[in-house]
């Protein structure tokens, strides 16, 4: 699959993501999450520390084998995935706190992801043979802090033509992460019969205990709740695969990706379902 036009394809995709996704918030509405320490602080302890916390736990209990490692330490160290916002939005969460907590892991994904996967390196070899994480925060800073400056930049100077641009933009990104997970999956064809023999049961733990740790760390009295859920589960996909690609381990990781993805949407619906139900039970 490490092909240029595969690789331009991801950088494009995830560009456009960050583009739309910064042309859709203002400054201020940045300004005002980060108003809340509190808030702030609850949000990043349970994506970025408790969240690959818990996948070295499971790494070290199931000792998995090294693609299924390097897979899910990518996933780890990759939070805030372009959809995350419409997925909170489905369980019912607080659309502003969901783009605003989207905005921020985009914008820290330049220090978090190489530091997370530092870490990840230091207790699994596997990995630090595989991955060249100084080149990590560079990779992230062209295809994430690069786009959402921009858009940011576009709303702040130009906010009636940031609005006008915004929804076009969004089905433009969309549609292009659809088309590169399909993409993905056809590519990885022959690798995809690899699914049936990972360890499932471990990359379902994986996804079941993210959803448990943003639920309990979210606020008791408000949306915020399923919100943070939907953020510690949904790990960004494309940044994951787009590090992948650049380090050369695309055609050992893609099978973990492609199962995270489905079992997280499958734990993640019903998830949100209920949630819904709750909210609408108790609406306090």
């Amino acid at each position: 699959m490490h092909n240029p036009l595969i690789l331009m394809l991801v950088t494009v995709t995830i560009f456009f993501l960050m583009l739309a996704l910064g042309s859709k918030l203002s400054v201020e509405n940045i300004l005002s999450f980060w108003r809340k320490p509190a808030l702030v602080l609850r949000a990043l302890l349970a994506v970025s520390l408790l969240v690959p916390l818990e996948v070295i736990v499971l790494m070290k209990f199931f000792h998995l084998p090294p693609e299924v490692t390097i897979g899910l330490a990518l996933l780890a160290a990759a939070p805030g995935a372009p959809l995350s916002t419409k997925r909170a939005q489905i369980a019912g969460g607080s659309l502003v706190y969901a783009a605003s907590l989207q905005l921020t892991l985009a914008i820290l994904a330049v220090f978090v992801t190489p530091s997370t996967l530092a870490i990840f390196g230091i207790l699994f070899a596997d990995i630090s043979q595989k991955v060249a994480i100084l080149d990590v925060a560079r990779q992230v800073m062209m295809v994430q802090i690069l786009p959402v400056s921009l858009g940011l930049f576009i709303n702040k100077f130009a906010p009636t033509f940031a609005q006008r641009i915004a929804q076009p933009l969004t089905l433009i990104a969309d549609s292009l992460f659809f088309g590169l997970v399909i993409l993905a999956c056809i590519f990885g064809l022959p690798l995809l019969y690899k699914l049936w023999v990972l360890p499932l049961e471990a990359i379902a733990i994986m996804v079941i205990a993210s959803l448990g740790i943003g639920h309990a760390l979210g606020r008791l009295d408000h949306d915020t709740r399923s919100t943070l859920a939907i953020f510690c589960v949904a790990r960004n996909f494309g940044l994951a695969l787009f590090i992948a690609i650049l380090n050369h381990v695309e055609q050992q990781v893609i099978p973990t990706l492609v199962a995270y993805l489905i079992l997280g949407t499958c734990i993640g619906v019903p998830y949100s379902i209920w949630n819904q139900r709750r909210l609408a039970e108790n609406p306090s």
